[in-house]
């Protein structure tokens, strides 16, 4: 075993049997199989003695001989040979179909209880750690639950029974084997045999497969805040159930064609033939033609099984430490949410704000009563914070005693240097963070009380890194609003100012993106990504740095593609290029955690404090 290796926990040994257990007949049927295939070989090697000393060399001694004894006997031989082999088959087969099911049921688990973590888990874990969970532990798991499983049984059954039978033959030959067979173990343990096949419908499925997880992976603060948990989930059953089919026919193969012994008992063969025939020639120990005959083949079903024992059990430990990395992380504890408002459809009767299953345009905050009824709150966009502190651990508080207030309709913007707490604020407003003080609160309801799905549905959102998925244009534009139909989609489009690109596109809307939209540029991927915020139509926007990774002719572009977007809501603005804010309602400067200025840009360059320094030049972000 590796240093590396540890010891894995008997309750990931549990955990896996569980999904085993699943196909518990199956896998009853398939132990079944290999003992008869093990033992089959075993008789036949022994039956070899009786065809040789029973009919084969009486026949050789007589003048007219007779041979319907020798071919029962021969037919007899071959069924036994025919019945383990048909059972090697069956079990090899169903041990395809069993590992792919418990793969395909663990992916689908993995995968479902990764769109349930908190944002705080995809920022403290990289993405390519996650993705080798999908990759390499559960192929590690292929292989054991495939290969080594069944071969480990098999070789575990075959050394006992042929160890046994070897010693009905012959003891003496028995201890030779033994000798031989300690220094082969000494040379084969160190030998590791691999075999790489490739199937290009397996290959193609895996790659689309993992292709989908890292886009998700990516985009997973896009897919939060426009509520697509449920539709990425769908996308990704389909993709996996085309794997499963894929792999399970490729590996079904695979298993059946298995390599050809290695002959690493050549040597130990000729030696225990060479000892046997001096034995049987001298009388030694009654040896006859047929036991040195019988005792050589069970020579050759001896060795090979003890070296696979060897390989097979490093592949074990391996796969059991990939099984443990994959149960970590469906045990991280999934994202909490305790609020009961939730957001529907209004319209106001009499002056009444009342609740309708039709859309209206009107949007409200339900509020449940104990008494059973419900209060209605329209939504409009009006967010305060109130002392709030917060800290990504206990030990490190980055926010200060933040209290700020935006009113329906206005524009804030944030400025200071990296790491003073500009997009952790807009993070504590969607909730992908809770507070450690304080409070925030939206059209005067406090953000814990409102559902999380339904709070990041009212807001959205345009980050610097625009995350673009396989799919159409107009696809791209929808996933802010899975209701919207194509006029929403094309009508948000025009108000972001990419209509006109999209339709010099080879398709238009239809143009299919692939690759996080490679063949777009950083412009139009963003205009999109603007388009997708607009066509959900909330009113609270929040614009993370959105033209900061942008040449200044395309900024201007993209800029009025925003600030079509900006019109009558309200706005949190995070930006490097002072020139972005100057328009805002309110800026505020914070330096370490801290709001140190806060007024209108006419204000603030009058006070010629940080703001005035950063914006003359005299004081520069980093």
């Amino acid at each position: 075993m590796n240093k590396q290796q540890k010891k894995v926990p008997t309750s990931t040994v549990k955990r896996l049997l569980s999904y085993i257990g699943h196909y518990k007949l199956r896998f009853i049927f398939v132990l079944i199989c290999i003992l008869v295939s093990a033992l089959t070989s075993v008789a036949a090697s022994l039956y070899l003695q009786t065809l040789i000393d029973s009919y084969i060399t009486p026949l050789l001694l007589e003048a007219n001989p007779v041979f319907d004894k020798l071919l029962k006997s021969v037919v007899s031989m071959g069924c036994i040979y025919l019945i383990g082999i048909l059972a090697t088959l069956l079990y090899n087969r169903i041990m395809v179909s069993i590992a792919q099911g418990v793969l395909k049921e663990i992916r689908d688990t993995m995968f479902a209880h990764m769109q349930t973590l908190p944002i705080k888990y995809f920022d403290t874990h990289t993405h390519g750690d996650i993705m080798s969970h999908y990759t390499n532990d559960t192929d590690t798991l292929r292989q054991m639950i495939s290969q080594s499983v069944p071969q480990v049984f098999s070789s575990l059954i075959t050394v006992v029974s042929v160890f046994f039978a070897m010693l009905s033959v012959n003891i003496w030959l028995t201890l030779v084997v033994i000798i031989f067979v300690t220094f082969i173990l000494k040379i084969t343990k160190f030998i590791a045999s691999k075999s790489s096949t490739f199937f290009i419908r397996q290959q193609r499925s895996i790659g689309n497969m993992n292709g989908y997880i890292e886009e998700m992976i990516n985009g997973q603060k896009v897919i939060k805040v426009f509520c697509h948990e449920e539709a990425a989930k769908n996308t990704f059953d389909e993709k996996n159930e085309n794997l499963c089919s894929d792999a399970t026919s490729a590996n079904m193969f695979a298993n059946i064609l298995m390599p050809v012994m290695m002959n690493l008992g050549n040597l130990q063969y000729v030696c225990v033939a060479i000892i046997g025939g001096i034995m049987a020639i001298n009388g030694v120990s009654g040896l006859t033609l047929g036991a040195i005959a019988s005792f050589l083949q069970l020579t050759k079903s001896f060795n090979q099984p003890i070296s696979q024992i060897s390989q097979q059990l490093n592949a074990v430990i391996m796969a059991l430490a990939g099984a443990e990395r994959i149960f970590k992380l469906m045990d991280e504890t999934s994202e909490t949410d305790d609020g009961f408002v939730t957001l529907v459809n209004a319209r106001y009767i009499d002056g009444k704000l009342e609740e309708t299953d039709h859309r209206t345009g009107i949007w409200a905050w339900k509020c449940p009563q104990k008494d059973g009824a419900a209060t209605y709150t329209e939504l409009k966009g009006d967010v305060r914070f109130h002392d709030v502190d917060f800290g990504y651990n206990e030990n490190k508080i980055v926010l200060h005693n933040i209290t700020l207030y935006a009113e329906p309709g206005e524009k804030v913007a944030f400025v200071g240097a990296t790491g003073a707490g500009k997009t952790t604020i807009t993070n504590l407003i969607n909730r992908f963070y809770d507070l450690a003080d304080g409070k925030i609160t939206y059209d005067g309801i406090n953000i814990n009380n409102i559902r999380k799905d339904d709070l990041r549905r009212s807001l959205g959102i345009v980050l610097q890194d625009v995350n673009l998925f396989t799919g159409t244009v107009m696809d791209n534009i929808r996933y802010g609003n899975l209701e919207a139909l194509d006029e929403e989609c094309i009508a948000a489009a025009k108000l972001a100012n990419a209509d006109g690109f999209i339709r010099r596109l080879p398709q238009g809307y239809d143009t299919v993106l692939s690759g996080d939209g490679s063949g777009l540029s950083q412009g139009q991927r963003q205009l999109i990504s603007i388009a997708r915020a607009a066509v959900g139509d909330p009113p609270v926007m929040i614009l993370d740095e959105a033209t900061s990774s942008i040449d200044t002719r395309t900024e201007a572009i993209v800029q009025k593609g925003m600030d079509r977007l900006m019109l009558g809501r309200t706005v949190f603005v995070i930006a490097h290029r002072l020139s972005t804010v100057q328009n805002s309602d309110v800026i505020m400067v914070l330096e370490q955690g801290r709001i140190i200025e806060r007024g209108p840009h006419k204000d603030l360059i009058a006070q010629k404090g940080k703001y005035y320094q950063l914006y003359t030049g005299a004081f520069e972000l980093e």
